[in-house]
C-alpha cells in the first residue's frame, strides 16, 4: 500500500527552533559566554528541578488545571530531608525514601480534596502552597539548614566517573561521547522503525529530506550539549535522573491506558466519564504524582545548594506551568507532550541563564518571562481560532 506524503507539523517543532534562536541570540549578546562548557553544565544543573517539575505539571495541565503548591512542597521536603540528615543523623538513602513518602502524602492530600470532594484544583493547591511554605518556616525556624554531607549533595552536584581521552588542557570524557553515540543510534533506529510501520499500514509519512533535516537538528543539539559536558567534568548525575524521568513519563503518556485517560479527561471530562474513565481516580493519581516529583525536586534542589532554606522553590510553580504552556500544552487541557514541556523548561532555563549573563535585573527578567508566556499562549489560542 502506497503512503501519502505530508509536510512536517511545524508547530510541533517550532519550539525547538525557538529554543535554538533564543540560545543564539544570547550567545551574541553575551559574547559567547553562554556557550562555554562551564555554563552549559550550569544550565543543566540549575534547571534540573524545573524540568522535573514540568514533567509532573504537564499531567495536571492535561486535565485542564495546574498545581500552585509545588514550590512550597519542594521547600518543605528539602527542609525535612536536611533536618533528618543534619540534626538526627539519618542515613542519606533512608532520608530520601522518607521524604519521597512525605511528597506522596502531600500529593494524596491535594488529590483527595480535588478528586473526591470536588474542590477546584486552583483553591486546593493555593491552600497547599500557603500551608507548605508556612510549615517550611516552622520546620527550619526561618534559618538555613546545612551544610549537607557529600553523600547527599552528590545527586544534585555530583558527576559520573570520567574517562579522559583528551589532554590535561583540553579534557574530553569518553563516557559522555559513548552516551551521545548510543542516544544517536536509538533516535535514528526509532525514526526508521516509525517510517516502516507507517508504510506498512499506508499511513501518511514525511518526505525524506524533512525527516533527515529534523534528525540532523536534534542530533546537532544533542552532540553540542554532550561535547560541552565532555569537555568540562563529564556527565552530571542529575542529568541521568532527568533522562530517566522523562523516558518514564513519555512512555506513560504515550503508551499506556493511564496516559490516554488523562488526555481523554482533559479533552472532554463528560465524554470520558461516559466512556468508562474513572475521572476521580485520574485526578487523584495525577496530583499524587505531582507530590512525588515535587519531593524529588526538593531533594535535588537542596543537594545542589548543599543546604535547605525557607525560601527554596519560591516561584518554581510559575516556571513549571510556563514550561508546559510554552512547550505547546493547551490551556483548556487534553493537548501537550512531555518532550514539549521539557523543551519549554529548557527555553525558560536559557532565558534565565542568558539574562543573568548579560546583567539584566531580576525585575526585568520577570517581565521578559511574562511576555514569553503570554506570547506562547496567545499564539496557541489564535491558531486554534483560525482552525
Amino acid at each position: 500500500m502506497e503512503s501519502k506524503k505530508i509536510n512536517l507539523d511545524m508547530k510541533k517543532y517550532g519550539m525547538v527552533l525557538a529554543m535554538i534562536a533564543i540560545f543564539l541570540l544570547f550567545n551574541i549578546l553575551s559574547d559567547g559566554k553562554n556557550a562555554t562548557p562551564m555554563n552549559i553544565n550550569n544550565l543543566v544543573m540549575q534547571n534540573s528541578y524545573v524540568v522535573i517539575l514540568a514533567t509532573g505539571m504537564l499531567l495536571c495541565v492535561l486535565t485542564g488545571n495546574v498545581d500552585l503548591g509545588v514550590g512550597s512542597i519542594v521547600a518543605l521536603t528539602g527542609a525535612i530531608c536536611a533536618i533528618m540528615v543534619v540534626d538526627y543523623g539519618v542515613p542519606v538513602p533512608i532520608a530520601f525514601l522518607i521524604v519521597i513518602v512525605v511528597g506522596l502524602i502531600c500529593g494524596m492530600f491535594a488529590g483527595f480534596f480535588i478528586a473526591y470532594l470536588e474542590i477546584p484544583p486552583f483553591i486546593v493547591t493555593l491552600a497547599t502552597m500557603l500551608m507548605g511554605r508556612g510549615l517550611t518556616y516552622v520546620a527550619l525556624k526561618a534559618q538555613t539548614k546545612g551544610p549537607l554531607p557529600a553523600a547527599y549533595t552528590m545527586i544534585g552536584a555530583g558527576y559520573l566517573p570520567t574517562i579522559n581521552i583528551g589532554t590535561a588542557e583540553a579534557p574530553l570524557d569518553l563516557l559522555s561521547i559513548i552516551v551521545a553515540l548510543v542516544i544517536s543510534v536509538i533516535l535514528i533506529l526509532s525514526e526508521l522503525r516509525s517510517i516502516r510501520t507507517k508504510k506498512k499500514y499506508g499511513f501518511e509519512i514525511n518526505p525524506v529530506w524533512q525527516t533527515a533535516s529534523k534528525l540532523v537538528v536534534i542530533l546537532a543539539i544533542l552532540w553540542f550539549f554532550m561535547l560541552k559536558l565532555a569537555s568540562y567534568r563529564g556527565m552530571p548525575i542529575v542529568l541521568l535522573l532527568m533522562a530517566a524521568l522523562i523516558a518514564i513519563y513519555q512512555f506513560i503518556t504515550s503508551q499506556t491506558i493511564a496516559g490516554r485517560n488523562i488526555y481523554a479527561l482533559g479533552g472532554n471530562a463528560k465524554a470520558a466519564k461516559l466512556s468508562g474513565v474513572n475521572t476521580k481516580k485520574v485526578f487523584f493519581w495525577v496530583y499524587t504524582n505531582m507530590g512525588l516529583l515535587s519531593a524529588i525536586a526538593g531533594i535535588v534542589l537542596s543537594a545542589r545548594n548543599a543546604s535547605a532554606t525557607p525560601k527554596a522553590g519560591d516561584g518554581f510553580e510559575m516556571d513549571a506551568i510556563a514550561s508546559c504552556y510554552i512547550g505547546g500544552a493547551a490551556t483548556t487541557g487534553g493537548v501537550g507532550t512531555i518532550i514539549g514541556a521539557v523543551v519549554g523548561a529548557l527555553i525558560m532555563g536559557i532565558l534565565n541563564n542568558g539574562m543573568s549573563l548579560i546583567g539584566l535585573s531580576t525585575d526585568m527578567q520577570r517581565v521578559v518571562k511574562g511576555c514569553v508566556l503570554l506570547g506562547a499562549v496567545t499564539v496557541d489560542l489564535l491558531s486554534k481560532r483560525k482552525k
